[in-house]
C-alpha cells in the first residue's frame, strides 16, 4: 500500500472504482459513462444519476478536480491523491484475484474429478 493511509476510501465501489480508472485523462461526465462501459467489457453501466453522485463526493473527498468545461460539459481528472487511492485499491483487487486465481484452479481440478 502506499505510504499514506486511504483506508477510509477503500474498498471502492465497482461503479466508483472504474470511474476513477476513466479519470486517467480528462474526461466529460458522457465520456466517463462510455469509457465506463468499454473498460468493463460492458458488465458496469454507470447512469447519470450514479455519475454525478460519484462526481460530487470524489470531488470533494479532492480525488478528482474539474479541469476545464467545454460548453455545458465539464471534464475531471483524478488529483494526486485519487490516482494514490486508486493504486491502493487496484493492490487490493491483485490480490483478490490472485486467491481467487489458485481457488478456481482447485475448484476446476474437483470438479474435473467428479466427471
Amino acid at each position: 500500500m502506499s505510504d499514506k493511509n486511504f483506508d477510509k476510501y477503500l474498498p471502492l465501489t465497482e461503479a466508483t472504482y472504474y470511474i476513477m480508472l476513466s479519470l486517467v485523462e480528462p474526461l466529460h461526465g458522457y465520456g466517463v459513462m462510455q469509457k465506463v462501459k468499454e473498460i468493463s467489457k460492458e458488465t458496469v453501466k454507470v447512469g447519470p444519476g450514479t455519475l454525478y453522485g460519484v462526481f460530487s463526493t470524489l470531488e470533494k473527498e479532492d480525488l478528482i478536480v474539474k479541469v476545464r468545461e467545454e460548453g455545458r460539459r465539464k471534464c475531471y481528472e483524478l488529483t494526486p491523491k485519487g490516482q494514490l487511492v486508486l493504486i491502493d485499491q487496484i493492490k487490493r483487487l491483485e490480490i483478490m484475484s490472485a486467491n481467487g486465481s489458485s481457488v478456481r484452479e482447485r475448484l476446476l481440478s474437483s470438479l474435473d474429478g467428479e466427471k
